[in-house]
């Protein structure tokens, strides 16, 4: 794989999907190639940024504001940035979309079965679900919108990890195999 050196744009991978998709998995593959590259994890940013939002649709949508305005000044500092957020809604992806602008935008669905996510289920999380532990899980309890016209579409239940990779590097503008 081929690398995107600093004399190029920035752009922002965003990568939607299911728990359980792969998109963690993606966004540090995706980090080794892309430099200067930063992960917002959404995991992550619920621990801190996003640990007074819940799961209701409108806490969603706030997460997702709140995760492109972070992109969106990291973009400004210099940096690509990956997101791995499941961020269930087309309005989410949209209004980042519009907030950092169209063009450094791409957006990559990490596609997968709900049967297959269940059976990685690498947090443990569709246990708790089935336990009843979990309410207002996306994909069971709530809706997933797949997204309705993304750059790239990375099926991991299919496609290899590298697979993935060059799928999402063919799918950023100017990306050049050669390096």
């Amino acid at each position: 794989m081929s690398d995107i050196s600093d004399s190029h744009k920035r752009y922002l991978v965003w990568l939607t999907g299911l728990s359980g998709a792969g998109k963690t998995t993606l966004a540090e593959a995706l980090n080794q190639v892309l430099a200067p590259s930063i992960i917002l994890d959404g995991d992550v940013l619920r621990q801190g940024l996003n640990r007074d939002l819940g799961f209701a649709a409108e806490d969603r949508i706030e997460v997702g504001r709140r995760t492109g305005e972070v992109a969106k000044l990291l973009l400004t500092a210099g940096f690509h940035v990956i997101v791995s957020s499941i961020s269930p809604y087309c309005q989410i992806r949209e209004q980042v979309r519009q907030s950092v602008g169209v063009d450094p935008f791409i957006e990559v669905y990490v596609e997968c079965p709900l049967e297959i996510c269940q059976q990685r289920d690498p947090k443990g999380l569709y246990k708790k679900v089935q336990a009843g532990e979990i309410k207002q899980f996306t994909g069971i309890h709530q809706a997933y919108e797949e997204p309705l016209a993304p750059q790239a579409i990375c099926p991991t239940h299919l496609k290899s990890v590298d697979e993935c990779i060059e799928i999402i590097l063919a799918a950023i503008p100017g990306h050049n195999k050669e390096g």
